[in-house]
């Protein structure tokens, strides 16, 4: 058992008028603890629910951070002038809607925009579908790719992905607890903004709850993240929505003063409709290749969409209207789908040593 992890619990656990809230150093030095294993089960699961019920502060996700930071992996920055886009998706997926970030993904790196996406397998609460799977299903396997062999296909293709159980070790095995405990911790709020490279990054993360974003732009000016994007999101994903005004929260470098809103509503491009609903992993896999292909597809209006949002958001396109044509041209002209083939590639091939 850990005595100084107990005094920070006990801090933490007073209940609703003597709990008081961490320090950045004391949120950081926590979730080292409870990483490196030194603190007990009970304390651990004690931490999880005691702060769920308590709620974090942007100092104390800062701090988590920082630990994140000292001891998970980290892509290392790649020769390129584009700024890379790190996606900040729920690790337990998605059970309601269709995924749609894999053609985001592959729109983008067709264009020459780089991303890096994290994750792990299904796991609790939701067990819903994880973007580990449909990446397989698309014929790219991130599971048995190690750190080194996933930064080569990040430099060869644009595109990289940290794969919780092999990269980060230390924070899978935080897993059961949420399964355990029945509700997300706060850790499920820190995976959200996460930047597993070490290189300039622009940092897109969904989330649900309006409060949640305000917690997300305190802990980003604490650690000095001055690019951006926060996003209303299908089930809390980076996913627009098409059945309502997408909430777009913009942070261009530069202070506080820089923030600001973008409603976007679907319908005032031709793109408002019902969301695509998601069956089985097959079915969408399927969809996602037609797409891919340049044919018929449920998902295709809403690749485009998303697609056009995120080119021009990262500076691929000059504005909105441009960034869809050149999502629709990438989609139809086959590049994004040859941009999946060479991504399979590079995911097979051996890795070259440096």
């Amino acid at each position: 058992m850990s005595d100084s992890f107990r005094e920070l619990l006990k801090k933490i656990g007073s209940g609703p008028h003597t709990s008081k809230d961490l320090s950045r150093s004391e949120a950081g030095a926590a979730t080292e603890m409870i990483l490196l294993g030194e603190a007990t089960p009970a304390q651990i699961g004690a931490f999880m629910i005691a702060h769920r019920i308590k709620r974090p502060t942007g100092e104390e996700l800062a701090g988590m951070l920082d630990a994140y930071d000292r001891l998970g992996p980290r892509l290392q920055p790649i020769a390129y002038p584009k700024t890379v886009c790190v996606l900040g998706i729920p690790y337990d997926g998605r059970s309601r809607t269709a995924p749609i970030s894999p053609l985001t993904t592959l729109i983008l790196t067709a264009a020459g925009c780089p991303v890096v996406m994290h994750g792990g397998d299904r796991m609790p609460t939701k067990q819903g579908v994880p973007l580990i799977e449909l990446w397989q299903g698309l014929g790219v396997d991130w599971q048995h790719l190690s750190l080194e062999h996933v930064q080569q296909v990040l430099t060869q293709t644009l595109l990289g992905f940290v794969y919780l159980p092999r990269h980060f070790p230390l924070a899978q095995q935080l897993v059961p607890y949420r399964e355990q405990l029945g509700k997300r911790p706060p850790f499920a709020t820190v995976e959200l903004i996460w930047c597993p490279y070490a290189g300039e990054a622009h940092l897109v993360a969904g989330y649900v709850h309006p409060p949640t974003e305000e917690l997300f732009r305190q802990a980003f000016a604490l650690r000095g993240t001055t690019k951006f994007t926060t996003v209303k999101g299908l089930e809390g994903s980076c996913d627009l929505p098409r059945d309502r005004t997408a909430i777009i929260g913009i942070q261009q470098p530069g202070s506080d003063s820089a923030f600001d809103h973008l409603l976007l509503a679907p319908r005032d491009y031709g793109f408002a409709g019902s969301e695509v609903p998601l069956g089985s992993e097959k079915e969408l896999i399927a969809q996602m290749q037609a797409v891919l292909k340049g044919e018929s597809s449920i998902l295709r209006d809403a690749a485009i969409w998303n697609g056009g949002f995120y080119l021009w958001q990262c500076g691929l396109s000059p504005d909105l209207p441009a960034g869809f044509s050149q999502a629709e041209h990438l989609l139809a002209s086959g590049q994004a789908f040859k941009q999946l083939q060479e991504l399979g590639k590079a995911s097979q091939a051996r890795v070259v040593p440096v």
